[in-house]
């Protein structure tokens, strides 16, 4: 169902892209408004050909660099919600999580984007300013290696995300991220307008966080501690236990409280909420 924005008397009409290039487009023209001055994104389907992966090409890649010590890597797949999620849009995501986990592929997705930046002297400069003198090619084989995620723009909201979310929750549940964008026109002839994205690109990585799920009781889901610790270094996972032993020694009722991007401490109701780095 189509929306409507009032602002200052002003009536902004949600538009209708009638074909996926158009919404691509909008991506691409306001990348640094949607993810932020310190992202660079590539708009990959001009980068490169249909065989440089398979005949697997994605819309974007997108390097989050506004932490410049943990840096964040995404392959950006661009869809209108008309279609079909279990014919196109699950088929299409399912060959990225092959992708990612091929070190064959990801050895090529680094020299192209190498080559890409290579190439492209505006892309580099913008890398650039936020790793300074650091290694191109290390840098992004790095980064490629410990970020490995797949974001879904999307101008409308899909029932099916939920339920294949926490069915498949090494691959839905941990790598895709999920942004609905909107886009708004005046109607009074002049040419201006409104992007609305939800959420917002600095929080997708707490959504869950702020939703209004942190606040149910005993929701049965199908995340656990082993999700959030598979993978993490042992350092990390002896520093967690030692942590849950200690609480749960000063506070019987305590009990943790496992949801798909952190582990909620919860008496009566969540009262903090740790992310586990892998």
């Amino acid at each position: 169902m189509n929306t409507v924005l009032y602002r200052k008397g002003y009536r902004y009409s949600e538009k209708e892209f009638k074909v996926e290039a158009d919404f691509e487009k909008l991506v691409v023209e306001n990348s640094k408004t949607l993810f932020g001055q310190y992202s660079v994104y590539i708009d990959a389907k001009k980068k490169i050909d249909n065989s440089a992966f398979g005949g697997v090409i994605p819309d974007g890649f997108l390097f989050d660099l506004a932490d410049k010590n943990a840096p964040e890597f995404y392959i950006v797949e661009v869809e209108l919600a008309r279609h079909s999620f279990f014919n196109h849009i699950f088929p299409q995501t399912t060959k990225y999580f092959a992708f990612f986990k091929n070190p064959d592929s990801q050895g090529k997705l680094i020299e192209k984007l190498y080559e890409i930046f290579d190439k492209d002297d505006e892309l580099l400069q913008q890398l650039k300013s936020r790793i300074g003198h650091k290694e191109i090619f290390k840098f992004l084989k790095d980064t490629i290696e410990n970020s490995q995620n797949i974001l879904m723009v999307i101008d409308d909201d899909k029932s099916e995300f939920p339920e294949i979310i926490e069915t498949y929750t090494d691959t839905w549940g941990k790598m895709v991220k999920v942004a609905i964008l909107k886009e708004y026109h005046l109607q009074n002839g002049r040419a201006e307008t409104i992007l609305t994205m939800s959420p917002d690109f600095e929080n997708i990585e707490n959504i869950d966080i702020v939703s209004a799920e942190t606040e149910q009781t005993n929701k049965q889901t199908a995340y656990t501690e082993e999700f959030h610790l598979d993978g993490v270094q042992d350092n990390i996972k002896k520093l967690y236990e030692k942590l849950k032993e200690e609480l749960s020694t000063r506070i019987p009722t305590l009990t943790f409280n496992p949801q798909r991007y952190y582990i909620s401490f919860r008496k009566k109701r969540n009262f903090a909420f740790l992310k586990i780095p892998i």
